[in-house]
């Protein structure tokens, strides 16, 4: 692994610390990328803790193998597949659980991953590389609307039609096989330009959250991270632009305050849905002085509950 690809764990301390981590207690780390989190939370367990990891990428699964602890564990799996792998594991209930959602250093900064427009690379973009199809499969088959509406969904992206009549019109030609070629008609269909931003940053995004359905995988975790926690538990998430955040927010708050029953329905307050989330602070973003450290961090979102007691796993 080159230098520039070394993964820097975005607010290591922050996440750690809002586990409220018991030395005896078992925890989930649902997106083990290079360990720093699994790490961090080993360094605080007792002899009779636990640790979950998981990971959908098949080389951060084998960097977990460099981590030689009776108690850890790391599963090949999404986070949106946590009840599974917490059955597989053994666990049937535990103390905290850690998602750090989005992309990681070494699958921007390796250019065969086809994440980035920096590198000229078969345009792959799946975390998973042993199953689904490719973000140029998927761009080969599908109609102008289709590109249209994930470019401007997910990349919030306003010449999201012109770029995807571009590729269309590109493709009728010959495949768009690489992230150069999309990179190239991507900045042909953009008229403006962001200072400081790449016309195809929105674009690459887009279409590497819809072919790693990120922000579904991330609906499915958080109801069954609320599931397995025991009372007193803590979730905390850590996201890194708008889509995601807003998802974890909703969440949270939906879990924190379950008031969305009309007020005249006939039902005793003991009837009515009880909180099973208490939001622990404020949310919180990575210091300046991480920032500076790791421009990456610059958007990072920690969220954090606690699961309420009477709501046992």
């Amino acid at each position: 692994m080159s230098q520039e690809s070394v993964h820097q764990t975005v607010m290591l301390g922050e996440a750690v610390e809002a586990l409220a981590i018991r030395p005896s207690g078992c925890y989930v780390d649902g997106t083990f990328g290079r360990g720093g989190h699994s790490r961090a939370i080993l360094a605080r367990l007792g002899p009779a803790g636990r640790l979950l990891a998981l990971d959908r990428d098949p080389q951060a699964v084998a960097a977990a193998r460099a981590i030689d602890d009776p108690r850890f564990v790391l599963l090949h799996h999404r986070f949106g597949d946590l009840a599974l792998a917490l059955r597989e594991a053994g666990m049937s209930a535990v103390d905290g659980v850690l998602l750090d959602i989005g992309v990681s250093s070494p699958q921007l900064d390796e250019g065969a991953r086809g994440f980035s427009f920096r590198f000229d690379a078969p345009l792959d973009m799946r975390m998973d590389t042993t199953r689904g199809e490719t973000a140029a499969e998927w761009l080969a088959r599908a109609d102008i609307g289709e590109i249209t509406e994930i470019i401007r969904n997910y990349g919030e992206e306003r010449f999201a039609f012109q770029i995807a009549k571009k590729i269309v019109a590109a493709r009728d030609e010959r495949p768009v096989a690489s992230t150069g070629e999309l990179a190239a008609l991507v900045r042909e269909a953009v008229r403006t330009r962001e200072p400081g931003q790449d016309p195809a940053t929105r674009t690459f995004q887009a279409l590497r959250i819809h072919v790693n359905q990120e922000l579904e995988q991330l609906a499915l975790a958080l109801p069954q991270a609320v599931d397995a926690l025991r009372p007193g538990g803590r979730l905390a998430v850590i996201s890194f632009h708008s889509l995601e955040d807003r998802i974890v927010k909703r969440f949270l708050r939906e879990q924190a305050s379950p008031d969305s029953l009309p007020k005249d329905l006939p039902l005793r307050a003991d009837e009515l849905p009880q909180p099973r989330l208490r939001l622990i602070g404020k949310p919180l973003r990575a210091s300046a002085a991480e920032v500076a450290a790791n421009p990456r961090a610059r958007s990072a979102v920690l969220r954090v509950a606690e699961k309420l007691a009477g709501e046992g796993a």
